[in-house]
């Protein structure tokens, strides 16, 4: 009976090493984890953001949005705006005359709220300025305001030893903006799919992947901000002119779901308008050339280049975004269906 009772023990014993080895060893899914520095982070962070560029005609910055209601003057005009639609009022009162100074002056005090949620109440000028000189430069991309995230949603966060190290339970816009702009440099996530989100038209849609989820909100850019420098005038002469200004250098190159934005570092890029381009590093050219199109409604950036050192972003690239400052692209491959992403910053 002893014997027995030691042959259980053993097997439960076992049993319970087992389960403690295999929890500890839960690896990360390379194809689904992502850290700050990945395009789904930025596009998760630009969906939960506290919206601020909605309201840029009262303080001229997408860095923080004033709270409603508040008085201005504009012109010695007083205006109250108490909700959305009185933008449109002030924006008529600068748009009144062409020889004003069109500054929008605050009766304060006045409550601002930052892209974290986070607010504080200005009492005069001189605190709006600190504010402003406070800002970080703005790369000309707003939030994506017309879709939203059904929440709950769980991430699984890995320690450096890619092994699952805790799981978040993220509870709202707040919660989400928050978590991603604390994450710490090398630290991955993974997202617990399936999920759901609200699309433009109010419709609840289901997402199962990384790259479900990059192309909901890549796509909705558009219908969320019809000022987007970037929102459907991708491939017109708007964009030409972004392209054939100054110099550009890659600053983010993703492909297969690995950052391999180095292979490019020193790289100075200049696009003319005769459609060449010449990529130069260690005083070496490279030459190459660039054409815009359009392929069933989406606005395609085709590059291509001499040799084979930059055969790597030789694609005809759809025009996600871009500002003065920032272009976005991105390559859905017809085989596997996997992801490329390529950003051009301006030097």
């Amino acid at each position: 009976m002893k014997v027995i009772f030691k042959s259980i023990l053993v097997v439960v014993l076992f049993s319970l090493v087992s389960c403690q080895n295999e929890e500890e060893t839960i690896i990360q899914d390379n194809t689904q984890s992502f850290d700050s520095n990945s395009p789904i982070a930025g596009l998760l962070s630009r969906t939960s953001q506290n919206p601020t560029a909605l309201d840029n005609v009262l303080d001229n910055s997408s860095c923080f949005s004033v709270q409603l209601p508040v008085t201005v003057i504009v012109n010695g005009q007083q205006i109250t705006v108490t909700e959305e639609a009185d933008y449109q009022t002030v924006q008529d009162a600068i748009d009144a005359f062409s020889n004003d100074d069109d500054i929008v002056n605050f009766v304060y005090p006045i409550t601002i709220r930052f892209q974290n949620f986070q607010t504080q109440v200005l009492q005069d000028a001189d605190d709006l300025d600190d504010v402003l000189d406070n800002c970080d430069e703005d790369d000309g991309f707003d939030e994506i305001d017309c879709i939203s995230l059904v929440y709950p949603i769980v991430i699984n966060v890995y320690d450096s030893n890619n092994q699952l190290a805790n799981t978040v339970t993220i509870t709202g816009n707040s919660s989400l903006f928050n978590f991603l702009n604390n994450l710490s440099n090398n630290t991955f996530i993974a997202i617990n799919y399936p999920i759901s989100a609200v699309n433009a038209n109010g419709q609840t849609i289901t997402i199962n992947s990384n790259s479900e989820l990059e192309n909901f909100i890549d796509d909705s850019i558009d219908d969320c901000d019809d000022d987007n420098i970037g929102g459907g005038g991708s491939g017109s002469a708007d964009f030409t002119a972004v392209l054939t200004s100054g110099t550009w250098y890659i600053s983010y190159f993703q492909e297969d779901d690995d950052d391999e934005t180095s292979d490019f570092n020193g790289y100075v890029f200049t696009f003319n308008g005769n459609g060449t381009s010449t990529a130069v590093r260690n005083s070496v050219t490279t030459n190459g050339t660039w054409s815009t199109y359009v392929d069933s409604g989406q606005n395609k950036l085709e590059l291509a280049f001499d040799g084979l050192n930059l055969d790597e972003i030789e694609e005809d690239w759809r025009i996600i975004e871009f500002s003065s400052t920032q272009i976005r692209l991105k390559d859905i491959s017809g085989g596997d269906g996997s992801i490329d992403y390529l950003t051009f910053t301006k030097l």
